[in-house]
């Protein structure tokens, strides 16, 4: 089966051997593909799985997703304490199981058909996510549930940043939550994020510019929702180099401010 380890431990770490090598210990079956984000980046985490989960793929495939600041509360944490395991069950048979930790759960809110809290320490171990949890995730990824406890309310669990940056993919491309343009294809637009500002066209696709040029259109990420218009995202894209590097390198969840010229 496919399963899917998105976590915040860096490129190339030690951490996502381990964890993997734990996973393949308790589900040898289970073909496992890493995607890392920046440190304590719940944003970039949360969309990414959503990317995963509700794309087209194969069913009953999981998500497992470890980003865990630890900033729900800030006093001394005994046990290496972190916040509790939270299992999304979404259409098709996809599970997401992850740290519920500020904006990780935020883009599956609305579209999981439950939230549950996992039966599992949140103490114990430092190293929560190999040596407490991927014991529940082979569980849960051989259709076994009785881990499995109280929901989740949707409420408690806060929605996506609105018109910010969502993850910056490996060409610096800026995926946004801005989900459509303000204003019509062909115009000219400033973008600041930050305290950096730069021009950009809006364009029916991104390649839609000249060279060293910056587009904002609809990019490659999104999903289908039944019954509801489909989710899309807008992205800025700048043609031959990277719009990260040009507006100062923003993090996932700084906002984008777009302006007619």
């Amino acid at each position: 089966m496919l399963l899917h380890l998105i976590a915040d431990y860096g490129h190339g770490d030690l951490a996502f051997a381990e964890v993997r090598q734990r996973l393949a210990l308790l589900l040898p079956e289970g073909e496992v593909f890493a995607t890392p984000v920046p440190a304590f980046d719940t944003v970039s985490a949360g969309f990414c799985a959503a990317q995963l989960a509700l794309t087209d793929g194969p069913p009953g495939r999981l998500v497992y997703m470890n980003v865990a600041p630890r900033m729900d509360e800030l006093d001394p944490r005994p046990g290496n304490q972190g916040e509790r395991l939270v299992a999304a069950v979404l259409p098709a048979g996809v599970v997401v199981v992850g740290v519920n930790s500020q904006h990780s759960f935020s883009f599956l809110r609305d579209e999981a058909e439950e939230l549950r809290e996992i039966a599992v320490p949140a103490s114990g171990s430092q190293f929560r996510s190999r040596d407490l949890f991927p014991a529940v995730v082979a569980e849960l990824a051989g259709g076994d549930r009785r881990s499995l406890r109280e929901l989740v309310p949707p409420e408690l669990i806060p929605p996506p940043p609105e018109r910010a940056v969502a993850y910056v993919d490996g060409y610096g491309n800026l995926k946004t939550t801005w989900p459509h343009a303000p204003v019509d294809v062909g115009s000219r637009v400033e973008v600041s994020v930050g305290g950096c500002t730069a021009t950009a066209t809006v364009t029916d696709g991104t390649f839609a510019v000249p060279h060293g040029e910056m587009s904002f259109a609809s990019g490659s990420s999104g999903w289908d929702r039944p019954r509801r218009r489909q989710r899309e995202f807008y992205e800025l894209l700048l043609r031959g180099g990277s719009a990260w590097e040009r507006l100062g390198r923003p993090d996932a969840g700084a906002i984008v401010d777009i302006q007619a010229v």
